[in-house]
């Protein structure tokens, strides 16, 4: 096992593992604690009660973060030539429709997320196996499957993420850079939190939030108090 440093030594010595922090505290709290010498990401990793592999508790959804994630986002706008321009003005970074096809085929994957239109899903779906496992297939659920090209690229360039829990009931999420003030931080965890609230399956029995930690890179987790507002 590797020896801890100096600095991360001093970061866990801030984080009672023992104490439950209320997410305002949280939020102050990883920031003190993160001293990686880039911007670090800001996670957040929500346990559920709920069974994945029952559909009726899959939970999954988008939310638009009212700070973004501090990533620029690269998106890339499958479309018809009518509809170049419209994804063009609202900042997608590749604009096109065969020749990406074909790249991706060829296995480029350098991109965050696709947005496309109804139109063009068919000829998406032989390129399932390359998507899917990377989380880039479009879903109309996630709005980025649309006629309105401009909304999708805008809302994805503007924050808006979505999320799904894994297979052992967590939704991991990033929803920030350690460079945000506390107030920013602390106001992306808590729209988050209150979007998956709202998602709670009806068949979802007993305690859903199980519990919540949020941490940045290389930081300690941090145990936050689950019941929120």
């Amino acid at each position: 096992m590797a020896k801890l440093t100096k600095k991360q030594k001093e970061a866990r010595a801030k984080v009672d593992p023992k104490n439950i922090y209320t997410l305002k505290e949280a939020s102050a709290l990883v920031k003190e604690i993160t001293n990686t010498k880039f911007d670090a990401s800001i996670d957040l990793a929500i346990r559920l009660g709920v069974d994945p592999k029952k559909a009726n508790q899959m939970v999954r959804g988008v939310v638009t973060l009212p700070h973004g994630t501090g990533k620029d986002v690269r998106v890339l706008a499958l479309v018809t030539p009518d509809k170049e321009a419209e994804a063009k003005e609202a900042g997608a970074d590749h604009i096109g429709l065969d020749e990406y096809l074909q790249k991706i085929k060829d296995g480029w994957t350098d991109i965050d997320v696709i947005v496309t239109m109804p139109s063009v899903m068919g000829k998406l779906g032989p390129l399932g196996r390359v998507l899917g496992p990377r989380g880039l297939m479009p879903n109309p659920k996630t709005g980025t499957v649309t006629m309105d090209i401009k909304k999708a690229v805008s809302d994805v360039k503007g924050g808006k993420i979505d999320f799904k829990v894994d297979k052992t009931g967590i939704v991991h999420s990033v929803i920030g850079k350690a460079s945000f003030t506390a107030d920013k931080i602390y106001e992306n965890a808590d729209e988050l939190l209150k979007t998956i609230n709202k998602l709670k399956p009806s068949t979802a029995k007993g305690i859903y939030v199980k519990s919540v930690f949020m941490s940045s890179t290389m930081s300690p987790s941090i145990s936050i108090d689950t019941k929120l507002g």
